[in-house]
């Protein structure tokens, strides 16, 4: 349900911040011309939208969590999770479905192989893809979500993180 939705996007973006460093150096060329996000940022408000995002080692799931998605547990890969929320006034925020797009570039300008997938359990929807990352790693990710019904420009964001993997 919703609370399970706003519970799952918490712990993400908590595992996010114990599990990351800063990042480091000057972030590689990308396709986005967006600033770059703070280090701790994990959300941005676009006025009648909010657009939730972490990126956090796979290995930091419990199994029942990446069984449940399928996802690979391993300290070399990388779950990026993005969320889109609608704003009602007087109610929680809602979760909504959208044309989500994502990339990942290291800080050498290598783009790294990215695809969205879209869950939905039961008022929650997410759109997850994975990343392998070699050794020491930072990775520049550029998100464009174009909220179902929406008109405008799409919500984007940029920001980095530093991943340790072996």
């Amino acid at each position: 349900m919703y609370v399970t939705a706003r519970i799952l996007a918490t712990l993400f973006a908590a595992s996010l911040l114990l599990a990351c460093g800063q990042p480091t150096g000057a972030p590689a060329t990308t396709a986005s011309t967006q600033p770059m996000e703070p280090a701790d940022a994990s959300s941005r408000d676009f006025g009648d939208y909010i657009l939730l995002f972490s990126a956090i080692p796979t290995n930091t799931l419990t199994p029942d969590v990446a069984s449940t998605y399928s996802i690979t547990r391993s300290a070399n890969r990388v779950l990026l999770n993005i969320s889109i929320l609608k704003k009602t006034e007087g109610a929680p925020d809602m979760p909504v479905a959208g044309t989500v797009r994502a990339s990942a570039v290291n800080l050498n300008g290598q783009a790294k192989n990215l695809s969205l997938r879209e869950i939905r359990e039961g008022e929650a929807i997410y759109y997850v893809g994975d990343v392998s990352i070699s050794g020491e790693e930072g990775l520049v990710f550029s998100i464009e979500a174009q909220p179902t019904g929406a008109t405008g420009a799409p919500l984007a964001v940029r920001f980095q993180r530093q991943f340790y993997g072996n």
